[in-house]
């Protein structure tokens, strides 16, 4: 699942997975995100930090605190590039940090990766 307040941005991400074989949804906020999640079910959520309704870093805070959703990976994907920013995000229990603007093959190979590691549980 990809979830970015920004059109172009969470186009541009679900293009660059579709085209490498991944089945993606999207939301537009956190808020969205989670009003889906257990519908869709994803192994993956890509997840922008600063967005309306419900930011990134209240929405990681929550898929990690639910029982039917903590097991999902979760790549955070901001310009928010600052050390505090990285450590709050890897103490909320995110799988992954990138910053805008971010390398499409890098984004690729971490869902991959944990798409991989989410599969074999």
């Amino acid at each position: 699942m990809v979830v970015d307040d920004d059109d172009v941005i969470r186009q541009l991400i679900a293009v660059n997975l579709t085209l490498e074989g991944f089945q993606v949804e999207t939301a537009s906020d956190g808020q969205d995100c989670l009003d889906r999640v257990l519908d869709v079910r994803p192994d993956v959520i890509t997840l922008d930090v600063m967005m309306p309704r419900m930011d990134g870093w209240m929405t990681a805070t929550r898929l990690r605190d639910g029982e039917e959703t903590s097991h999902i990976k979760v790549v955070l994907i901001t310009a928010r590039a600052q050390e505090d920013d990285k450590k709050r995000g890897l103490g909320i229990g995110v799988d992954a940090y990138l910053t805008k603007p971010f390398d499409p093959a890098e984004l690729i190979q971490v869902v991959r990766d944990l798409a991989l590691t989410a599969r074999s549980r």
